[in-house]
């Protein structure tokens, strides 16, 4: 299996469509067996759903996303686990002990110029803030 996070300076980058490097996770049983970082290679938004898939990427851990790159991961077969921050290495730890804190309806829609709400995790985008 392999488990890929939006990455800068060990932290979980908030904003994926944005991210410029994925740290990728080669994960057997509970067990962290490689990881390496990649660049995007100019990838961004729904291009980096088709630029995971083609690295064998099973799983994606990020902070904010978008709706349009929530189903490009979903049709690429891509398991989120979305409005995750903190350390990049300890999301994945907490993954494989069945302990990571995310959110399921997590939504970054800056995208859709509506700014009146506050939502999602911190996309690092204007106000996308959290709501709880």
């Amino acid at each position: 299996m392999k488990i890929a996070v939006t990455y800068e300076n060990g932290q979980i980058f908030q904003h994926f469509g944005h991210t410029e490097t994925f740290k990728i996770y080669e994960i057997d049983g509970k067990d962290i067996t490689e990881s390496k970082t990649i660049g995007t290679e100019g990838n961004g938004h729904g291009a980096l759903s088709g630029f995971l898939k083609s690295k064998g990427v099973d799983i994606l851990i990020c902070g904010g996303i978008g709706a349009g790159a929530k189903t490009a991961l979903s049709e690429a077969g891509i398991k989120l686990f979305g409005g995750v921050s903190g350390n990049a290495d300890q999301a994945v730890k907490d993954y494989l002990n069945g302990n990571l804190s995310y959110k399921p309806d997590i939504m970054c829609s800056h995208h859709d110029h509506d700014h009146d709400h506050q939502h999602g995790k911190n996309c690092g985008h204007g106000n996308c803030g959290s709501h709880e």
